[in-house]
């Protein structure tokens, strides 16, 4: 058993005001793929750092299989780290970058061999056992790190941005490869990074933070389509949710010529309304009741565009500036040129202008 808790953990660092972890609560469990994320100085990867033990815990305590181990050192705590840096030695080769720790921890040596071997078929290391790291690309240094931390066949894996010294084609690939590799082996894994396509990409759940807070813990699909404030909103997705604040008459909002009713429940002068990208319906210029707004930016991807257009009034911009929308690639659209939006009817959000929690029906 691996499931992890953190009870009301709390860490700050000498000479700042503010905590880095503030009271966060959190249960991860046996087997299960966790994905910190958040911008940078946001806690995630302290979090990860107080359950491996290599930062104290100012209050509160961290679990592992309903053990504290809060007071516990790393090397007591079954737990692997795989850093951002691969920290591999340069005088050894794969094969012994892989058994070093196995080999310090008096384990003999077949068996040692026998984990590396099987860690390298995992990892479709096995022709490059005899390289040394200066010999190895990028991808292959930290699949040897990876190795590292599998041959110990610990109770838990902790991931500090792992790929962030990859290139893009990298990632992915890298990212689909950990991601299967946890799945095959069960182990209980906290994964941290700062990019949210990665975290939505890989994990079972994604837990968001910011500001040394947790913010909302669910599945990448329910983080996307259940956000609990602006935050989560406005962070999850590429590109995120438009959200403009604008004020409340009469029961509805108004940008431009368009009206969209607020849920019954807001008792508020003024709400934030949230649309993603691809919820906005491109209309005719006829169409009466439409939002318009004129194209500053196209963005081609390839498969899809993505429109950033500013509406004539200031007070209608989103807090970015720009309405980005997501554009179909066959009708072109010109940089100049005014286009006129509706949003789908039950894909706008609202939340609180005064503190940014979510407004529901």
């Amino acid at each position: 058993m691996a499931q992890i808790s953190f009870r009301n953990v709390t860490h700050r660092y000498p000479g700042t005001d503010r905590p880095a972890v503030d009271r966060l609560e959190l249960d991860i469990a046996d087997g299960e793929f966790l994905v910190l994320v958040g911008p940078s100085g946001c806690g995630k990867s302290t979090s990860l750092r107080m359950l491996a033990g290599l930062e104290a815990v100012d209050s509160g305590r961290v679990e592992i299989g309903g053990r504290d181990v809060t007071g516990v050192p790393p090397k007591a705590r079954d737990v692997a780290m795989v850093f951002q840096n691969y920290a591999l030695y340069p005088n050894m080769t794969v094969a012994e970058n892989m058994a070093f720790a196995l080999q310090n921890a008096g384990m003999k040596k077949p068996e040692r061999t026998r984990r590396v071997l099987e860690a390298a078929r995992m990892l479709e290391l096995e022709p490059l056992l005899d390289r040394k790291p200066g010999k190895l690309s990028g991808g292959q240094r930290q699949r040897v790190a990876m190795g590292r931390a599998i041959v110990r066949d610990p109770a838990v894996f902790c991931m500090d941005e792992p790929l962030s010294n990859l290139d893009a084609k990298l990632r992915v690939s890298t990212r689909a490869q950990i991601a299967e590799l946890q799945r095959r082996l069960g182990t209980t894994t906290v994964y941290v990074t700062h990019d949210q396509v990665e975290a939505m990409t890989m994990g079972d759940r994604v837990a968001v933070l910011d500001g040394g807070r947790l913010q909302q813990v669910a599945s990448p699909r329910r983080l996307y389509d259940d956000p609990v404030n602006t935050f989560v909103a406005g962070f999850v997705g590429s590109p995120g949710m438009n959200l403009i604040e604008v004020p409340v008459e009469e029961g509805s909002v108004r940008l431009g010529a368009l009206r969209v009713p607020v849920p019954r429940s807001v008792d508020e002068n003024r709400v934030v309304v949230g649309v993603r990208p691809e919820s906005w319906v491109p209309v005719g210029a006829w169409r009466s009741g439409a939002w318009t707004v004129r194209a500053e930016l196209v963005e081609e991807l390839g498969a899809e565009s993505f429109v950033y257009a500013v509406p004539a009034d200031p007070a209608e911009r989103p807090a970015t500036g720009r309405v980005v929308v997501r554009w179909d690639r066959r009708a072109p659209v010109k940089s100049g040129e005014e286009i006129h939006l509706i949003p789908k009817s039950d894909e706008v959000y609202f939340f609180s202008a005064a503190t940014g929690r979510r407004i529901r029906s």
